[in-house]
């Protein structure tokens, strides 16, 4: 099967690993989320297969109750980019654009306090460990939105720049599974996202960028970002699904309030369709701030910080969950978004 809408191409057969091209910073991502609104929590996991540099990227970031996080993070080895199996992650799709299960089995910190991620070096040396096992079952209940240019003038339709993904795409999903940290055990049965990437990835290629993504049940949901350069011009788009149809985000504000360690406390945003407005209300409920480094060829240092909010959403009188994610480059110290 395959779809092509607005100079983006889909596939069937881009749901499994793509050949890698020569670029040392070739990157093929999968990443699902699962959020249960009964018990208001959930969690995300990401693998990305970075084959031409020997290893993929693994994130395993759990929202337990009572403010808790459970994660891990790594980079285990991989020669080839066959298959999304790495580290105890693992990615299978079960039917092309229909269904996934993403699992993961291996070890995690357990941390009281999340804020501990800001010094990654006492966390690895004090955070308590504890086994894991995650499963999140995802069954579309989207159209399947996105794809891969098919000439270079369609390249403006990329969601991140041609820099941080060549081809993407994504799905809003009904998800089923559990969450086991430990002797604890919480089942997911509730909603989520998915979505794959494939081609060149910096994370220090997005100057800043704030992304929100929530379900409301299978009829209600959105995926809305707003993507900043470094001249200040910005991207703003998404989707909002409505009754099973994806409507296009055609413009977008963003006001964001903020905790005193300048990370996203909550935030407003207005919406703009073909078919009508919407304002949205975020509010963190538990925040991981995670950062990202890379080191160029003259040495220089590149860091990037990555504020994960699993977060509460409020839309026509609404409660929902999902993720509100805030990356941006750290220049002289300071987040180069803040405060906007």
């Amino acid at each position: 099967m395959t779809t092509t809408a607005g100079g983006l191409r889909l596939e069937h057969r881009d749901e499994y690993p793509h050949p890698p091209d020569d670029l040392v910073n070739f990157n093929e991502s999968v990443y699902a989320s699962g959020w249960d609104a009964r018990s208001a929590m959930g969690g995300w996991m990401r693998l990305g297969n970075r084959v031409n540099e020997g290893y993929a990227e693994l994130s395993v970031c759990l929202y337990l109750p009572g403010g808790r996080v459970a994660c891990a993070f790594g980079k285990p080895s991989i020669s080839r980019n066959d298959a999304f199996d790495a580290g105890g992650l693992r990615y299978e799709v079960g039917e092309p654009f229909a269904g996934v299960t993403m699992t993961y089995d291996g070890e995690v910190f357990v941390l009281d306090d999340p804020s501990i991620l800001r010094d990654p070096r006492r966390m690895f040396a004090q955070a308590p460990r504890a086994q894991a096992s995650v499963r999140f079952d995802a069954r579309g209940v989207s159209p399947m939105h996105g794809g891969e240019p098919t000439a270079p003038e369609h390249e403006t339709l990329m969601y991140y720049g041609d820099q941080f993904s060549r081809g993407h795409f994504n799905q809003h999903t009904a998800v089923t599974g559990h969450i086991t940290v430990g002797d604890e055990d919480f089942p997911i049965d509730g909603h989520g996202w998915r979505d794959h990437s494939w081609g060149p990835r910096y994370w220090q290629a997005i100057w800043a960028y704030r992304l929100f993504i929530a379900n409301f049940g299978e009829d209600r949901a959105f995926m809305i970002l707003k993507n900043i350069r470094a001249d200040g011009t910005s991207r703003r788009r998404g989707v909002l699904l409505v009754d099973g149809e994806y409507h296009e985000v055609t413009d977008l504000d963003v006001w964001t309030e903020w905790s005193d360690e300048r990370e996203p406390a909550a935030a407003r945003l207005g919406v703009r369709t073909a078919q009508g407005t919407a304002v949205i209300e975020a509010r963190t409920l538990t925040l991981a701030p995670l950062r990202n480094r890379r080191r160029t060829e003259d040495g220089t240092e590149l860091r990037s910080r990555v504020a994960e909010a699993f977060s509460e959403y409020t839309w026509d009188g609404r409660t929902g969950y999902g993720i509100m994610e805030y990356i941006e480059r750290v220049e002289d110290g300071a987040a180069v978004g803040y405060p906007l």
